[in-house]
């Protein structure tokens, strides 16, 4: 998983391809390789510091859940 900073209202869009070279978040890679797949956006409510998941496997997305 990575940590990350996130800031309130701010708008995030986590790779849920695992193709990004800017991993944990969305570079566009998916439009190429991977074209059905496409990022996960979201907009934190306050500001934290959190895992976000980088095996994509998690069951709350973008969020790390120990699933790797």
């Amino acid at each position: 998983p990575f940590p990350v900073e996130l800031k309130a209202g701010k708008k995030y869009a986590w790779c849920s391809c695992g193709h990004s070279k800017r991993q944990p978040f969305c570079d566009g890679s998916h439009k190429q390789a991977a074209p059905g797949i496409s990022p996960l956006r979201f907009s934190p409510e306050e500001d934290k510091r959190v895992w976000l998941c980088g095996c994509k496997q998690t069951r709350c997305p973008p969020y790390c859940d120990g699933t790797h």
